[in-house]
């Protein structure tokens, strides 16, 4: 069936910021998809709050809408562009969610746009828990006994009946938001409440539970002609019980027999052909570990997380694909692009083992509960592959650049045995590093199976890591007692220590041999990394996209030889806090600029989510860690001519030292350069030359030199690690105490570089992002923080072009930022912030090298910063390209960009706002006014006030004046303010009402019961700062935030929402960015 002739323009749904739960995959997704729908002649418009990435880039699709992903929005969208068709299965649950309400009220029939990719009875069935269930059941597919309930009591009867433990699953949410296992009445209760709250459609599902069972996926076709296939299928290193986002997963399948394997497929295949599923689909089994029996959990019917993991896995375009039988074609009239000569109805298959593992965020929240459930918490993930599991599994270790490379990361021998069984029960993060630290203990694998429900054979392949850890060490033992190197390390013993890839650095520290003689005994002996290549079908056609993995023990596929010039450009690793997609959009338009320049470009990642190491953006793709080791094997094969690191952040910087050492000479901002920006004394010695401030301060590396400088400098100082990205470990101290505690938290994050002590100075906030070329500057636009200094960059809203600076402040910034640029010689990229108090300008800090605020500078600007910067690394001026030096003129309009955060996601997380980055995406609004642009921004968001109307103030006491007059306003909104003792005072001698209420630790009715009446709308929490923050300020906000209450700790950010509230607009003005 060639593609239906009346689809001619396509309004593609996207996903919105990235949150816990919903990260980089429908970015991925979205974007192979809008590309795969051009390539067709389809006019693509598309519409996501998101500016970060690669997706709403004007590249991607004809029009492009940064705007609030709302019902009023899509419905404006539409009358304006007139779409004939709509496409919501890329953009997760956001644009399925938004699709189905549109259709439900009639809008898209009304305005004859039609549902493509699948239609809304298909998403009904999939998703409404009922229907599900139904359909299920009328073709025999077992499911586990469950009630839909939509009131506390109903689901407590329903438990009581099947017995205890229990799931909750929430209808229409994401990452498994709000659900959870209970395994007694009173678990019941409160997960039960909370679920109720946050489903869209106030229903939550109660079902057996199933713990324990093995978890497996198949990623499963199907088009419109009803032809299907399988396109990979997946197991969970962890039982049923931990969210599959939050687990290690293998594929294919590790422990599968054949028999169940094609019971499970078969059962897949039936499902997505009853449900009538157009293009991907998920579905997640439960199976039990001895018997056949098995039962589906859920069915996707939707491009999802395990999608863009099949898709890298297996080098099968599943995006693309479902992109082209949403138009209309079948499976056998689509061309692999990978093999581009097999039929997308080919099923792949794999001579290769993958492991995805997922980057959780506990080294942002030293005081959240690391215990994994039914609720996602990781914020991205790794993948790797390998010709064995152990060696997959080695490296996607060392690819969480979390300080992990092995088994022994983390450090449970200091417990006695008893309390490492009790350890054991416990389902966290770190346990498979205390499974190693049991079998290393001499407990037996089916003691710990029995424990864990982790199947036998994943526990063996743990045991084979722990006994080659066991055989060096005894060659370390030989060493140490004087045998030498060469005879006590054999060379077998190296080759299989390197075929389950234990890299040097560990080989070393266990053997006590030095790390270059390790490497150099590899070297003598032929011991060298091979490169396989990914091609879809266990190689029995040609790939024609080069996509490589390493193995040790092989024949090497990857031709090193090319006429062109060769770049390496350096990835930015899994999705963290602090590292964002940001990176991955300026590594995307390096890898292309660099193409248009005539240079074969290379890219080093290990992140399945990203754009990046999608099959065709680079010339060759190695999915491998970004390790010094890892990446010197790709090094002495391809040779390049240069590596850049100035777009993959932290990461691609991190590795620069390490490059140069191989004789990789780095492209733009010289090495030493980069180093002077972060060198502190260095940094100082270049401002004083170019006769520019900044707050006072110090180089320290003990808290005694700490407290001396804080007492030179006067409190409030800023203490923080030099190094870091998204101000890790960056607290204000306002006291001896303080500094003491943080020293310690910093301490234990690794401590080889000092830390730095400044003065706290209040001001505005400026940023810039600019562009050098060893001469002249181009600084596109100004940005402005809506939150004083003391907020991290990337938690405050930004608003460009700056709105309340001087002419004067905009004359120095631009001098200032000329001055340090040609001071540090940058070619390429420059990111300086700024502190404005009055006429002053202090520097803050100077980062050579993209940042986070490229994406979103470049969209509303217009002016395509990474390209630029990528032609100037390759010898270009900015004149030469066009653009007049200097601040561009500003664009006729305000954007707005607006962090958002996962708190809810992670319990026990202090949610209050400072140095350190905690927010995990961020969302744009732009308008023509400062107002519209601020309401599309919060909207954006998700904060859509007045609900209630009922609001509570608790302020420390240097904010209490300032927060009389934003009171005033909510009051005139019509807001019921609720205050403690001392906050209630100041806004009655402030002439606001306020109704006092009790503190927590007051009897009731108190604060801690208002907001659990659910009837609050906002918070405003200001903590004072320092250690002793009361406890109880912590309680308030982690409890506002699990029970759906917005909560603001910073009086700019009130006074923000505030002005947006007053000035709600009827009807939205929508800009396409692909004018700009």
């Amino acid at each position: 069936m060639p593609k239906h002739a009346d689809i001619k323009k396509v309004l593609v749904l996207g996903s919105g910021p990235i949150v816990i739960g919903q990260a980089a995959e429908f970015d991925y997704a979205g974007t192979q998809a809008c590309r795969s729908l051009k390539e067709e002649g389809i006019e693509v418009v598309l519409l996501n709050s998101n500016p970060a990435t690669i997706m709403t880039d004007k590249d991607i699709a004809d029009r492009v809408y940064i705007e609030p992903l709302t019902i009023e929005v899509v419905e404006q969208l539409i009358l304006k562009e007139k779409p004939d068709s709509i496409l919501p299965t890329l953009g997760g649950q956001a644009g399925l969610n938004l699709a189905m309400e549109l259709e439900e009220a009639g809008f898209l029939r009304e305005h004859q746009v039609r549902l493509i990719g699948t239609t809304a009875e298909t998403i009904r069935k999939a998703e409404d828990r009922l229907e599900f269930k139904e359909t299920m059941e009328k073709i025999h597919e077992p499911v586990a006994p469950s009630l839909v309930v939509e009131n506390l009591q109903d689901g407590i009867d329903f438990a009581e009946k099947i017995g205890y433990p229990v799931v909750l699953r929430p209808a229409y949410t994401l990452g498994g938001s709000g659900g959870g296992i209970a395994n007694n009445r009173e678990e019941l209760v409160e997960t039960l409440e909370n679920g109720l709250r946050l489903s869209r459609v106030g229903q939550v599902l109660v079902e057996r539970c199933i713990a324990g069972w093995k978890e497996i996926e198949y990623e499963v076709m199907r088009d419109s002609a009803g032809n299907v296939i399988t396109v990979c299928n997946m197991e969970n290193l962890d039982p049923v019980g931990v969210h599959t986002g939050d687990s290690i997963v293998v594929a294919p399948s590790q422990t599968l027999g054949d028999k169940e394997y094609q019971m499970l497929r078969t059962s897949a295949l039936n499902i997505i052909s009853e449900l009538k599923i157009t293009g991907g689909c998920n579905v997640q089994f439960a199976l039990h570990p001895t018997s056949f029996e098995y039962c589906v959990i859920e069915v996707n019917p939707r491009v999802s997380r395990s999608s863009a993991l099949a898709s890298k896995a297996t080098g099968y375009p599943i995006a693309k694909v479902a992109a082209k039988i949403a138009l209309g074609y079948t499976l056998d009239e689509i061309k692999n692009a990978v093999t581009q000569k097999t039929y997308a109805s080919f099923e792949p298959m794999l001579d290769y083992c993958v492991v995805k593992m997922p980057r959780l965020p506990f080294d942002k929240f030293i005081s959240a509960k690391r215990k994994l459930g039914t609720q996602m918490k990781a914020t991205g993930e790794v993948m790797s592959i390998c010709t064995n599991f152990e060696g997959a599994l080695m490296k996607a270790i060392r690819s969480l650049e979390q300080h992990v490379d092995s088994l022994m990361s983390y450090d449970f021998s200091k417990m006695g045995e008893e309390e490492l069984i009790r350890q054991l029960y416990v389902v966290d993060d770190r346990r498979i590093w205390v499974i190693a630290e049991a079998l290393r203990r001499g407990i037996g694998f089916e003691k710990i199976h029995e424990i864990t429900k982790i199947d036998n054979w994943f526990i063996d392949k743990l045991a084979i890591l722990v006994e080659m850890e066991q055989e060096l060490k005894q060659v370390g033992k030989a060493v140490q007692s004087g045998t030498p190197a060469a005879h006590a390390l054999n060379v077998e013993l190296l080759a299989e220590a390197k075929r389950i890839e234990f890299p040097d650095t560990v080989i070393a520290r266990l053997t006590h041999i030095e790390q270059a003689e390790i490497r150099a005994m590899r070297y003598e002996h032929g011991i060298c990394a091979a490169y396989k290549m990914v091609d879809t079908c266990a190689a029995e056609f040609e790939a024609a996209t080069p996509y490589y993995y390493s193995c040790f023990g092989s024949e090497n596929e990857a031709e090193g030889k090319s006429d062109k010039k060769k770049v390496l450009v350096l990835g930015s690793g899994p999705i963290r806090i602090g590292q964002g997609i940001e990176f991955d959009f300026c590594s995307v338009h390096s890898t292309w600029a660099f193409k248009k320049e005539g240079y074969e470009t290379i890219i080093i990642n290990n992140n399945p989510e990203t754009v990046s190491t999608d099959f065709d953006i680079a010339d060759k793709l190695y999915f491998e860690p970004l390790t010094p080791e890892d990446v010197e094997s790709i090094v002495d094969i391809e040779k390049p001519d240069g590596a850049v690191v100035q777009f993959g952040g932290q990461t691609a910087i991190k590795l620069t030292e390490a490059l140069m050492k191989m004789g990789v000479p780095i492209l733009g901002t010289d090495a030493k350069d980069v180093d002077a920006a972060e060198d502190r004394e260095l940094f100082d010695e270049i401002l004083e030359k170019c006769g520019i401030p900044r707050p006072a301060g110090h180089t320290v590396f003990t808290a005694e030199e700490a407290k001396k400088a804080a007492h030179e400098l006067g409190y409030p100082v800023l203490v923080r690690p030099s190094y870091v990205l998204g101000g890790q470990g960056m607290q204000i101290a306002i006291s001896d105490q303080d500094i003491d505690e943080f020293i310690g938290i910093i301490n234990q994050i690794a401590q080889e570089h000092p830390i730095l002590v400044d003065k706290y100075i209040r001001g505005k906030e400026i940023e810039v992002d600019a562009i050098c070329d060893g001469r002249d500057i181009l600084i596109p636009g100004i940005m402005e923080h809506i939150e004083r200094t003391g907020i991290h960059s990337g938690d405050s809203i930004s608003v460009y072009p700056a709105p309340s600076i001087s002419e004067k402040n905009r004359t120095t910034i631009v001098e200032y930022t000329e001055k340090l640029a040609r001071a540090l010689h940058v070619k390429g990229m420059i990111n300086i912030q700024f502190i404005v108090d009055g006429d002053d300008v202090y520097i803050i800090e100077v980062n050579p090298r993209s940042s986070r605020t490229v994406p979103y500078i470049s969209k509303v600007t217009g002016i395509p910063i990474v390209p630029l910067a990528t032609q100037i690394i390759c010898g270009h001026t900015i004149r030469e390209l066009g653009y007049t030096p200097g601040l561009q003129p500003s664009a006729d309009l305000i954007a707005i960009k607006m962090p958002v955060f996962s708190f809810e996601k992670i319990r026990g997380a202090d949610i209050s706002l400072g140095p350190e980055m905690k927010s995990t995406g961020e969302c744009l609004g732009i308008a023509k006014t400062f107002n519209e642009a601020l309401y599309k921004a919060f909207q954006g968001a998700g904060i859509k006030l007045p609900k209630y109307k009922n609001m509570i103030i608790t302020v420390k006491d240097a904010d209490k004046a300032d927060i009389v007059p934003i009171a005033k306003r909510f009051e005139m909104l019509g807001y019921k303010i609720f205050a403690t003792k001392g906050t209630a005072k100041a806004l009655e001698d402030g002439g606001v009402k306020a109704i006092r209420v009790n503190k927590i630790e007051q009897e009731s009715p108190n604060l801690m019961d208002l907001i659990l009446g659910h009837e609050i709308d906002l918070v405003i929490d200001t903590p004072p700062q320092g250690v002793d923050r009361s406890h109880d300020g912590f309680l308030i906000r982690r409890n506002a935030i699990e029970t759906g209450v917005n909560v603001l700790t910073s009086l700019d950010t009130a006074e923000a929402l505030v002005t947006s509230m007053e000035n709600r607009a009827n009807e939205l003005t929508l800009i396409d960015i692909a004018k700009l």
